[in-house]
């Protein structure tokens, strides 16, 4: 549960934004922000493990083989859960237009679940997911800035 730990912001809000609101989109931010470090670590892992299951002594190499072919897999699929969460957060606080949230989120799970029922594949569909956790990151740095905003604007009108 999150949860204000400072008492004196208890009936502080800002642009109409109760606390514990605030306090529970940083979560899901810090949240975004994990799965956009999986999403980095997927990549590092296609490259890396890609070019050492290229050289030519490790072409017989299985293990080398499925690190290359089903790590990344694994991590961007580690990212779902966590980008459904922030687009629930993200829909309940309208902080994205709800058709934008809905688009994302269902193309990206059309498209995995097509490729993986007829195409016997699923990089499309998780290529999908990658960009969803991006937009969300978007998302949360437009509504801080425009929290950042308004106390710019306050400080400026107490000088």
């Amino acid at each position: 549960m999150t949860t204000v730990s400072d008492p004196s912001l208890q009936n502080k809000s800002q642009r109409g934004f109760a606390p514990l609101a605030i306090a529970r989109i940083k979560g899901a931010q810090r949240a975004n922000q994990i799965a956009i470090y999986l999403i980095y670590a997927a990549i590092v892992a296609f490259m890396v493990f890609g070019t050492i299951a290229s050289i030519k002594a490790f072409h017989d190499n299985q293990l080398l083989y499925q690190l290359f072919y089903n790590l990344p897999y694994a991590l961007v699929a580690l990212t779902i859960p966590i980008t459904i969460y922030d687009a629930l957060v993200i829909y309940r606080y309208r902080l994205n237009q709800p058709s934008m949230i809905a688009m994302s989120i269902g193309v990206s799970t059309v498209i995995l679940l097509g490729g993986l029922l007829f195409a016997d594949t699923a990089w499309l569909g998780l290529a999908c997911w990658l960009g969803v956790a991006f937009l969300f990151k978007v998302s949360f740095k437009r509504f801080f800035n425009f929290l950042d905003a308004e106390e710019t604007s306050e400080n400026v009108k107490e000088t």
